[in-house]
């Protein structure tokens, strides 16, 4: 396979007076892995159906596998949905044979961590199985295109390395894999990403593309909930992981005097930005425009 396999060129949709994708282009070549990164709400599931033909653009094109998104060309594409496209009514066993039926090819062979499940509704499943099955369907007919929304959320750390490794050797036999995820471990996994808000592609690359030269700032100090206030009331781009409070592309000096005035002791140190805080500032920035 050659040439760009997935493409946005210039896609937009709107519902009414609201804009869920505005003027976005990119593509996913044959071997390659591309996260789509963004907050809940930044347009990423609306793209992806755009892109598998699922509900018409308002405006610009989308090409699937070098023409429009029809019957014929999604034959040739593996989707892995949020809902997971599987029914809860039928078992394991009958949700794979109706998907290879479907696609016209033997039904996969389940693996040693299903086939205890094989005749239980899939409805009864654990999420991790009920994921592993959806991969099994999309795969089964191995399509040259793998679409992902959130496939590994709500799974073990266990499962979703696993699924992960399942996502490489698909780009290893020549497939090109395009996914969401909301977890930035993952996003390191891809070759390429793509960051969305509001609608909007407003970073593309690696991780440190994307990161650039944001920086942040680490604030130390014990009386963490009300630093944090202070921080979010005067407008910074704050954000909380425990006890540890980071603020995104700030000045020290501003944040020491936020903090002072506020009564609050803290020691501040200048420390190299992370994709969740590059994509604050984003988001914010997109917000501002």
């Amino acid at each position: 396979m050659t040439g760009v396999l997935l493409r946005a060129a210039h896609v937009t949709r709107r519902f009414g007076a609201f804009t869920a994708v505005d003027d976005v282009s990119m593509g996913v070549e044959p071997g390659e892995v591309v996260g789509l990164l963004g907050a809940n709400g930044a347009g990423k599931t609306t793209l992806i159906r755009m892109l598998l033909g699922l509900i018409a653009v308002t405006s610009g094109r989308v090409d699937l596998l070098g023409g429009p998104p029809d019957r014929e060309r999604r034959r040739r594409l593996g989707y892995v949905p949020q809902g997971l496209g599987l029914y809860g009514d039928l078992t394991v066993r009958e949700n794979l044979s109706f998907s290879a039926r479907a696609y016209g090819t033997a039904e996969p062979v389940l693996s040693p961590a299903l086939r205890g499940y094989a005749d239980v509704l899939v409805r009864e499943l654990p999420l991790g199985a009920q994921r592993q099955v959806a991969f099994l369907a999309a795969l089964a007919h191995a399509p040259d295109v793998l679409v992902l929304d959130e496939p590994t959320s709500g799974v073990d750390v266990l499962a979703r390395a696993a699924l992960w490794d399942t996502i490489r050797a698909q780009a290893e036999r020549g497939a090109g894999v395009l996914v969401t995820t909301h977890y930035m471990q993952e996003a390191q996994q891809c070759d390429r990403l793509l960051l969305m808000s509001d609608g909007r592609l407003v970073g593309e690359g690696s991780e440190a593309d994307i990161i650039g030269s944001t920086t942040a700032v680490a604030v130390r100090t014990g009386d963490w909930a009300r630093a944090f206030a202070a921080l979010a009331a005067a407008g910074a781009p704050v954000m909380l992981a425990g006890r540890a409070i980071r603020v995104a592309n700030a000045d020290p000096a501003e944040l020491a005097e936020v903090l002072r005035a506020a009564g609050i002791e803290a020691s501040l140190q200048p420390v190299p930005a992370t994709i969740e805080e590059r994509m604050l500032v984003l988001s914010r920035q997109a917000k501002a425009s």
